[in-house]
């Protein structure tokens, strides 16, 4: 009897500047029965409960960063690392890898599916795009994201262009991503990850 091939277990990685709406398109991916790792807050976990990242937030950051029940000092570390360029590089060169080590577990645990999915805000940012097999990027036009932004957070729209001032460009994101999702009011969402979700089922069975 021919030997069953295994099915291999795509590693496809998702993205998008702020106000995007990488969440919403998320929740289409799993109402297909695709596993979702949010990176964003697995990290928040990670920086609270992982022994070896606590020591070395703590060593970078001082004590402070926590409160006395083990909690993250958020508002602390936010203030500290804001408008430090350096100390926020520090920051993530401690937090990225933890998170990749983290996923990379979480992905290997998996069985049965076509491929999983991991969302995070800063994939190209961080390097981390190159340990996956198809990288996804949902864009929407700038002023549509500082609407969305402004009306979630409540926040003034000046403090939101400076903020994605600071991101990536998304032509570059676009430029690395395997797939776009065009989250723009004008394009059907389900229709798109559809497309995209046949796709990867037939590229794990022939991989």
């Amino acid at each position: 009897m021919e030997k069953r091939k295994r099915q291999h277990i795509l590693k496809v990685g998702l993205t998008g500047g702020m106000g995007s709406g990488k969440s919403t398109v998320c929740q289409v991916f799993a109402a297909l029965g695709i596993p979702i790792y949010d990176a964003d807050t697995r990290a928040k976990w990670l920086m609270a409960h992982d022994p070896v990242l606590v020591a070395g937030l703590k060593n970078l950051l001082g004590p402070r960063a926590f409160f006395k029940d083990g909690s993250l000092n958020r508002a602390f570390i936010a203030e500290l690392v804001f408008g430090d360029e350096e100390k926020l590089r520090q920051l993530n060169a401690l937090v990225h890898p933890a998170v990749a080590e983290d996923s990379e577990r979480w992905h290997n645990a998996q069985k049965g599916i076509p491929y999983s999915l991991k969302e995070a805000a800063l994939f190209f940012e961080s390097g981390n795009y190159k340990a996956m097999d198809k990288m996804i990027t949902v864009f929407a036009p700038e002023e549509l994201r500082i609407q969305r932004v402004v009306t979630r957070d409540q926040s003034n729209p000046e403090a939101v262009r400076a903020r994605l001032a600071k991101q990536m460009p998304e032509e570059e994101k676009l430029r690395l991503s395997d797939y776009v999702i065009y989250n723009d009011g004008r394009q059907s969402l389900i229709h798109q990850v559809l497309a995209i979700h046949r796709e990867l089922v037939a590229l794990s069975q022939n991989t």
